[in-house]
């Protein structure tokens, strides 16, 4: 049994072959991608437990790699860079990274950092179930999924991101910033009319007629709330 399935992203041959021998040795089973498309389609293909993902590729960088690896899932992805500036680093978790390593690096730095994030992984599986469900809802987290009334929501990565903060906290009033660090992981880059914006197309999309509210309750002057249906 393997500590984790890990996916390597990284231009350059050697770097990539060295990373993954590491980790494959310390029990992870690797798979590897030599560009930030190649890696999409691993993220896609694969779901990979962790992503170690260099920023400085030709083609698609790892910025813009980072950016759709966030609309596919929220998988942790640690960032590889030979920069060391703390300008790189803040653009790196402010960008939706869970942590960030510079060139050159030890083995056990590598080993550490990796260990900590499937750590935090696993921490935050066990803490919430896989699948939320009440009478009218049910959302499978894992796959990314959303049914109401029994019909599959279309939703976007943003729209599913929205609801799942929703319902991993029902009863609970979230202001407009932390629905903005749970769901666009910013609470200052991304403006407060966004958090409306999208609820409102939340609410469509779970059927709630036009005038009403639905299951999501605005709370004037404090945020909004997600209100469990039961029969």
């Amino acid at each position: 049994m393997t500590r984790g399935r890990v996916l390597v992203v990284d231009d350059d041959d050697d770097v990539r072959a060295l990373v993954a021998g590491l980790l494959e040795r310390a029990g992870y089973e690797v798979n590897q991608a030599s560009d930030g498309r190649d890696g999409l389609r691993a993220v896609f293909s694969d779901r990979p437990d962790l992503v170690l993902l260099d920023v400085t590729m030709p083609g698609l960088d790892g910025w813009g790699t980072l950016e759709r690896i966030r609309e596919l899932t929220d998988v942790p992805v640690l960032m590889v860079t030979g920069r060391s500036d703390e300008l790189e680093k803040v653009r790196g978790l402010k960008a939706g990274a869970d942590d960030y390593m510079t060139k050159p690096f030890g083995r056990q730095e590598l080993l550490a950092r990796v260990e900590a994030l499937l750590r935090r992984k696993r921490r935050a599986e066990d803490e919430f179930p896989t699948v939320y469900a009440d009478d009218e809802i049910t959302v499978e987290f894992a796959q990314r999924s959303a049914q109401s009334g029994g019909v599959d929501l279309k939703l976007t990565p943003l729209e599913f991101r929205l609801l799942s903060a929703f319902v991993k906290h029902p009863n609970q009033v979230l202001s407009r910033e932390q629905l903005l660090e749970l769901a666009w992981g910013d609470p200052y880059g991304v403006s407060e009319d966004q958090v409306k914006l999208y609820v409102g197309y939340l609410r469509k999309k779970l059927g709630t007629e036009a005038g009403a509210e639905g299951p999501i309750e605005t709370v004037r002057g404090f945020g909004y709330r997600y209100r469990p249906v039961r029969a």
